[in-house]
């Protein structure tokens, strides 16, 4: 061997990881023939371990610290390779680090939506999404089930594994919990915590990971959101909808509502717009609250309500004891004449002293009148 040979031959070999990336997970020390030499030096630092491996076994692990790697702090290795007094060097080994430090950037989402059924909404289909923060807890589990023979293993090679394991998870709490669609939205910050035990359960014993936490938002149906800030499915309350809001039915009677309004304010909507605007508010309130007009129930309550517009009288109405309207003379004989308006109705205008019946305002009397038999013809 020449001097240069010798010098190489006596060089102690440094073993270490710097990595800045943080989306590493594991990354394998690259070796000749993986030969490490005798009392080689090994730095792991903060946030990194060590492992040892040697013909597909793991061996010696190391913590945070500075090492001369010996027979003495090599038990496991040792044995597997049969030393007895010590070792030659070079020895062969494999050398892994993986990175224990949280991946916070972890992006998670339904790919296809949940569905749940609702005590108020019959049958609703949600998706969620959010962020998970994960780390490797068991490196030798993590080595065995994931990493295998690969040379580095990033967060992305695991991160749709993760999502996967997130949204069956999510599926299967949300079943568990039986809970509505308002419940959901309103104790995401609780079920996130539960959604992480979930999905801990499934990939620490699995694939050696540990999820830190879990932030989900719930996203609601366009339709169902909009029946709750409209106002339709108004009487929500923390645990829930109160009984006077109903199922979907009563939703879709509130869309039917916006129809009508929109055909009623149409100025070119003819006749159809007529009929609609004289049954928007009393056949909404037939289907919502029984029969519309309930005559002598309740005590009259005046009401200020918006003021009329210039040369055109409005009357606002008693809708099983809510008042509604205004409403002009030309809708509530479209209501009169389809029979669910009639002359015992509760009625009150700007200007009146309180609540009568609507037989008895001279404008709205006519509506009632019976007209007389049509004349006989005389025979010959």
């Amino acid at each position: 061997m020449g001097i240069i040979g010798k010098i190489k031959g006596e060089l102690v070999d440094i073993i270490e990881w710097i990595d800045d990336s943080r989306s590493t997970l594991a990354w394998r020390f690259p070796r000749y023939n993986n030969e490490i030499k005798n009392e080689a030096e090994l730095i792991v630092r903060e946030g990194q371990q060590a492992v040892f491996v040697y013909r597909g076994q793991l061996a010696d692990r190391f913590g945070p610290g500075h090492y001369q790697l010996t027979s003495e702090n090599l038990p496991i290795l040792s044995t597997l390779q049969g030393w007895k007094h010590g070792f030659n060097s070079p020895f062969r080994s494999e050398v892994y680090f993986i990175n224990t430090r949280p991946v916070t950037d972890l992006r998670w989402g339904t790919a296809n939506p949940v569905t749940v059924r609702d005590p108020d909404f019959t049958m609703v289909q949600v998706r969620a999404n959010g962020l998970c923060v994960v780390r490797v807890a068991d490196p030798e589990i993590f080595l065995r089930e994931v990493i295998g023979t690969d040379s580095a293993v990033d967060v992305d090679e695991i991160s749709e594994l993760l999502r996967r394991v997130i949204t069956l998870a999510f599926s299967d709490m949300i079943m568990e919990t039986r809970l509505g669609v308002i419940d959901l939205q309103g104790r995401q910050v609780e079920l996130s915590d539960k959604l992480r035990a979930f999905v801990s359960e499934r990939v620490d014993d699995e694939f050696g990971l540990a999820i830190d936490s879990i932030t989900m938002n719930i996203s609601l149906p366009d339709e169902i959101t909009s029946a709750m800030t409209r106002g339709v499915a108004r009487g929500v309350e923390e645990g829930g909808f109160l009984d006077n809001v109903g199922d979907l039915g009563r939703y879709q009677q509130g869309k039917a509502a916006d129809a009508m309004l929109a055909a009623a304010q149409n100025p070119g909507g003819g006749a159809m717009g007529d009929m609609m605007s004289a049954g928007m508010g009393v056949a909404l309130g037939s289907q919502m609250a029984g029969q519309f007009g309930r005559a002598g129930q309740g005590q009259p309550a005046p009401a200020a309500g918006p003021p009329p517009l210039p040369g055109a009288a409005t009357f606002h109405i008693d809708n099983g004891g809510q008042p509604a309207g205004p409403f002009t003379v030309a809708q509530l004989q479209g209501a009169a004449t389809a029979g669910q308006f009639t002359g015992a109705t509760l009625v009150w205008s700007q200007g009146m002293p309180g609540w009568v019946q609507a037989s008895s305002v001279p404008v709205l009397a006519g509506l009632f009148a019976t007209p007389p038999p049509l004349p006989t013809t005389p025979t010959t």
